[in-house]
């Protein structure tokens, strides 16, 4: 017998552009900030009694100092009784994070928890390779931490560690997703994000960093065309399709999701946006990354005993226009109009460690605006694989 698990509040912080208004900001305080609001926004709830926060981050190689989760806590003035555990499943990191919270809960090893993630993709670090011998004759080499691949081990099968974006061109030329497709949906994702904002859709999730300027997320461009996208150049391939207009930017922030059984949710003098009602987790070959969420998400709905035709909304993140279009042209029975209605991750972000939860936390507050329903969060992963997480308002 397992216990229900529901979210009782999600928060996030504005999501921040590269080298934007939050590069000021180190990575465990955006993790501080959101578990410090999503407490203070349960005023019954005493800190005491979170059994567990569970954070996302798919760098940990930097200020998070590898356990950002513990960090956050500390900085964030909960009891030190409170532990904290950071999990990396890349981009995924923040799901993930919320799945291991749920089963915890679920199993009865927990009755309150913290869950989400972070990333600070500006101030992610450079790192240099210890040498194998005192001192090297030759040059050494500092390698990014912002996103991708690094010290490949040449053992790697060269098809797997090809960029994300290389990636994303194999997956436009399987699916026949024109540039015009892409930076349609593009445009769509950035309509759409500026007017969730207009109308307040926003106001209940994001809280903005103290000592900072930012309320809304930067990235986003609402003026952006499909004329305007057609005159960027391709990024990946010299006659390729896949540009900065049709992917999502780098980025920097944090979210928090508030889980907990019944009990809990009594003992926090919450009622329930949601109950997580099934989760999911494949893998694929690294090189088709982005469309971890189809199996993901079928085998979720499996799970949960429902079809496509049973969801009020779907929140799938957009890596990249191609990415999410080759997920849509699979799931031949989703009326793609439910698909990210208050726009997506090419409008909003993609703080890495962040985004699972971010769009978990979304969906939460989506389905709960409209008195109920079922919905459905996806995100593909880079390196091959896929979550998705059904839920219940």
């Amino acid at each position: 017998m397992t216990n229900d698990v529901y979210v009782l509040d999600a928060v996030r912080t504005p999501i921040g552009r590269y080298g934007g208004a939050l590069a000021g900001v180190r990575p465990d305080d955006l993790a501080a900030h959101v578990l410090r609001e999503v407490t203070r926004r349960s005023p019954d709830l005493d800190p005491a009694r979170i059994d567990d926060v569970l954070l996302g981050n798919a760098n940990g190689a930097g200020e998070e100092n590898r356990d950002v989760a513990r960090m956050a806590v500390l900085l964030a003035g909960l009891p030190p009784t409170v532990p904290g555990a950071t999990v990396n499943r890349l981009c995924g990191s923040g799901l993930e994070a919320v799945i291991g919270a749920a089963r915890a809960i679920a199993v009865g090893d927990a009755s309150i928890c913290v869950a989400g993630g972070v990333e600070s993709m500006t101030r992610a670090p450079w790192v240099l390779p210890k040498p194998e011998n005192g001192y090297p004759r030759g040059h050494e080499t500092l390698h990014s931490t912002t996103l991708g691949w690094r010290m490949v081990n040449p053992a790697m099968p060269v098809e797997w560690t090809a960029s994300l974006g290389e990636c994303t061109e194999i997956l436009a030329e399987r699916y026949g997703i024109s540039r015009d497709e892409q930076d349609a949906f593009a445009v769509r994702s950035q309509r759409l994000a500026a007017r969730a904002w207009a109308a307040g859709a926003y106001a209940d999730e994001v809280s903005a960093v103290p000592g900072t300027e930012l309320e809304t997320d930067e990235s986003m461009r609402p003026g952006t065309s499909t004329e305007a996208l057609g005159r960027l150049r391709p990024v990946f391939r010299p006659d390729g399709t896949v540009t900065a207009g049709n992917s999502s930017p780098l980025n920097d922030g944090a979210s928090a999701v508030l889980l907990a059984d019944r009990a809990g949710a009594e003992a926090a003098g919450r009622t329930p946006l949601a109950r997580i009602v099934s989760r999911a987790v494949v893998g694929i070959e690294p090189q088709l990354f982005g469309i971890g969420p189809v199996r993901a998400a079928e085998e979720a709905l499996r799970r949960a005993g429902i079809g496509w035709a049973d969801l009020a909304v779907v929140e799938l993140n957009e890596a990249f226009a191609a990415q999410s279009l080759a997920c849509l042209a699979q799931w031949k029975e989703l009326d793609p109009e439910i698909v990210n209605p208050q726009g997506g991750a090419i409008a909003l972000g993609h703080p890495l460690g962040s985004s699972g939860s971010r769009i978990l936390g979304s969906l939460a507050w989506q389905l709960h605006r409209r008195g109920g329903g079922l919905g459905l969060a996806a995100i593909c992963i880079g390196v091959g694989q896929g979550l998705a997480v059904v839920l219940e308002a």
